[in-house]
């Protein structure tokens, strides 16, 4: 599990999408990190298998590469780091998995005095998940949806999210890793009828305590 609170950004030494090796080069994730660790490299949940002083390296499995946007890094591209939660971790941001659900695409950035708008557009299918004001993961980082228009989705960034990931690398229609929010996907698990037909739990019964 992690948080959302990118620690570092690293960038990509070394990158072979038919073997699916990656090597990456970063400082603070190699702190207390040994091989068989887990890194979540823009959003999505590695496994460490080589370090070095310098760098670690992972590889991604074919399923990994056509959900999300590993495909399309480079070598010098710059990528999210976060290293897997501890139990005496502070939870910054919201409960991430790791396991991108989606990819969207960036449709703008606005610059608002020192704060960014950022607007992107996702699947149709994965829309069900988002509320306003609730949490979304982009590109591994923790964010909290101030929009929504059917499936384009708006969030806000302070200054210092905004100089410290790699959304200040991005384009206008570059792709990103999506991962909606997790107890989303498990309240939809506990209301479907065809899987609960004994549940105590309803969407009034979320209502009448706050959860809807």
């Amino acid at each position: 599990m992690f948080t959302g609170i990118v620690e570092e950004t690293g960038i990509i030494k070394l990158i072979n999408t038919d073997s699916g090796n990656i090597t990456i080069e970063c400082k603070k994730v190699l702190k207390d990190t040994i091989t068989g660790d887990s890194i979540m490299i823009n959003g999505v949940c590695t496994t460490v298998t080589e370090m070095t002083e310098k760098s670690f390296s992972v590889r991604i499995s074919p399923e990994t590469l056509n959900i999300t946007n590993f495909s399309n890094l480079k070598q010098g591209d710059i990528v999210n780091l976060e290293r897997a939660l501890t139990l005496n971790s502070r939870l910054g941001g919201h409960i991430v998995s790791g396991h991108t659900d989606c990819t969207g695409k960036l449709l703008s950035i606005e610059k608002l005095n020192e704060f960014y708008d950022l607007t992107f557009e996702i699947p149709t299918s994965s829309k069900k998940y988002i509320v306003y004001k609730g949490s979304i993961t982009i590109d591994g980082i923790s964010l909290t949806i101030a929009d929504i228009k059917n499936n384009i989705v708006k969030v806000a960034l302070i200054p210092h999210t905004f100089e410290n990931t790699n959304l200040k690398t991005l384009k206008t229609g570059n792709s990103v890793n999506i991962e909606t929010d997790i107890l989303a996907k498990y309240v939809e698990k506990m209301l479907s009828a065809k899987d609960n037909n004994d549940s105590r739990i309803s969407m009034k019964f979320l209502e009448e305590n706050g959860f809807a």
